[in-house]
């Protein structure tokens, strides 16, 4: 069994986690005393017509509220204290260990999981620990406390108390255990549900436009039918708990009363005790329904513990050095040696014995059909993730020598989908170089071709809105293109970053690259034969498969598949002979 990480932070509470529950305790106890204050009035008050004994009895109950409501006030303040610290300490772990996870874990995770574990899942374990605090210990010691004050009345009426409770607690434990693995699936199908949602909000446009929306909805309502069910088996459930411990105690308050009764005839005890009793019995009952929310609560709260306990073992396996590297300013800027590569859980590969070198400076285009690797090879440099078997390395270094940080200072990645943050256009900017000038951040986005989008928006200060939605693709693209490069990074990357651009816009960004000073090693993946076409080496690629290196007038001689890449996007230009 796995250890508890997240026990860790409840040592950070230890104080609240131990005044809390000793606070409920105290308060309790007065809740005690008050059934036996009760037959004391009975008995020695109203039994014998001694009204003053009655008001200070009266008066000694009021100090008892008085007294339990302060102890309930501050038991709650540490118990919310120590729950909401909890809560956001645990919370924090989970983000902290999520943002060292490589995107082999994070795509064995999955996103959509990974959102409601962070949200839902922290705050129910949240509201389960702060019940826990309150009632956990409170609720049993009222139970087992009535059962000793009433073996202190009288044994035989005690022994009512002595059967009920184990009974009670044999149903208890019997529904919580079967409830426990049913909350976890039901947070799983939360997990589904959610998916869908988000899958439906980014993706409404499409949706739309294809006329999806029915089958949409149809798919959305199975899916949240399927969670209701789940909820309602797992509601039924629970809700055995208040009727059948009702049962037991009612029949126990049956009993209590008939024999009784026969005890008060018998002259064996008072009629005052019995009321003493029953108030206990009642006590209980009252417990008991705080005790069955708890339950029911914490066997949620226990089942998302599992889920968020389960990302938090889910560790980093990429290693990292701890030494500098020595580069060979000679060797190539980027080599492939005999690179194969899977993504996890797949018994295929993505890429299959790929081998070439860059040399710095070098512009490299990376062409192919859809899902033929392009975007894989270019992970594979900044070390996204680890290769199965072969070598990358980055002047003569293999990658995996590089200390942790190393490589992502050398590489400006733009992925195929621009991804701009809320804020400023200036702060977005900042994060290709933090201590960045307004000087330098112009530079980049003419480089970029993003100069006139910035002007449009009235400058550096405008406001980007959550994933650029106040934006045009081609302008979130330019934009993170300029980003990348006011990094000045060795090597740049461009994944498919330029394919909402047009080709005008295209062919001048990849000429103000092309005539920087520092000399980057650029990699340019694109579907468009004319984005690559005048790179120094391209690379086709084919189901994983490397087949073809060379110039654009040597691949047109030598490989057909880029030969039937280019001619479908340069009809005019095929042979006639081809043709025929």
């Amino acid at each position: 069994m796995q250890e508890r990480m997240s026990f860790k932070f409840v040592e950070k509470y230890k104080k609240e986690s131990i005044l809390a529950p000793l606070f409920k305790l105290l308060e309790a106890l007065m809740d005690l005393l008050v059934p036996v204050i009760i037959a004391h009035i009975i008995k020695n008050g109203i039994g014998k017509n001694d009204m003053q004994y009655v008001i200070v009895m009266f008066i000694v109950l009021l100090l008892l509220a008085i007294a339990g409501m302060l102890f309930s006030f501050t038991a709650q303040w540490f118990a919310s204290k120590a729950s909401t610290g909890y809560a956001t300490d645990l919370r924090q772990e989970l983000f902290d260990n999520i943002q060292s996870l490589t995107y082999a874990e994070i795509d064995q995770l999955g996103t959509d999981t990974l959102i409601t574990r962070m949200t839902s899942d922290v705050l129910q374990v949240q509201t389960g620990f702060n019940l826990a605090l309150r009632l956990l210990l409170r609720s049993p010691f009222i139970v087992f406390g009535s059962l000793v004050v009433a073996f202190t009345i009288d044994i035989k009426m005690a022994i009512i108390f002595a059967i009920t409770i184990p009974v009670l607690a044999i149903v208890i434990f019997t529904i919580m255990s079967m409830s426990l693995p049913l909350y976890t699936k039901v947070q799983g199908a939360l997990d589904k549900l959610l998916a869908t949602l988000r899958e439906n909000l980014t993706g409404v446009r499409v949706i739309r436009a294809f006329r999806k929306e029915d089958a949409e909805v149809k798919q959305y309502k199975d899916e949240n039918e399927a969670l209701t069910k789940l909820n309602e088996k797992v509601g039924r459930l629970s809700a055995l708990m208040n009727p059948l411990t009702y049962i037991i105690i009612s029949v126990s308050t049956i009993l209590l009363i008939r024999f009784g009764a026969i005890r008060v005839d018998g002259g064996f005890i008072q009629q005052a005790d019995v009321v003493a009793l029953y108030n206990l019995m009642a006590l209980i009952i009252v417990e008991l329904i705080k005790l069955s929310t708890l339950i029911i609560t914490m066997n949620k709260s226990i089942a998302c513990l599992d889920r968020i306990e389960d990302v938090l073992h889910v560790k980093r396996q990429m290693q990292y050095s701890t030494k500098p590297v020595n580069e060979d300013e000679q060797a190539a800027a980027v080599s492939f040696d005999h690179v194969s590569f899977a993504y996890p859980a797949s018994s295929a590969d993505a890429i299959t014995d790929i081998t070439f070198t860059a040399k710095t400076g070098e512009t490299i285009g990376i062409i192919g059909g859809t899902g033929c690797g392009k975007s894989t090879v270019v992970q594979l440099i900044p070390r996204y993730y680890d290769v199965q078997k072969g070598k990358v390395c980055l002047h003569g270094v293999d990658v995996k020598d590089y200390p942790e940080g190393a490589l992502i200072d050398k590489v400006g990645m733009i992925p195929q989908k621009a991804i701009l943050f809320e804020g400023t256009i200036r702060e977005n900017m900042k994060w290709g170089k933090e201590d960045a000038t307004d000087e330098e951040i112009w530079q980049a986005l003419e480089i970029a071709q993003a100069k006139d989008v910035v002007i449009s928006k009235n400058g550096l200060d405008a406001m980007i809105e959550q994933n650029g939605r106040n934006l045009s693709g081609g302008q979130k693209q330019r934009l993170t293109i300029a980003r990348a490069l006011l990094k000045k990074p060795e090597i740049l990357i461009m994944d498919d970053s330029a394919s909402a651009l047009d080709f005008v816009t295209d062919l001048k960004l990849r000429q103000a690259i092309a005539g920087l000073e520092n000399k980057m090693t650029v990699f340019i993946v694109s579907q468009r034969a004319s984005s690559v076409r005048y790179a120094d080496q391209i690379l086709v690629l084919d189901d994983g498969n490397l087949v073809g290196k060379g110039t654009h007038d040597e691949l047109m001689h030598a490989c057909s598949v880029y030969q039937e890449i280019y001619y479908s996007q340069f009809p005019e230009e095929r042979p006639k002979e081809v043709l025929a």
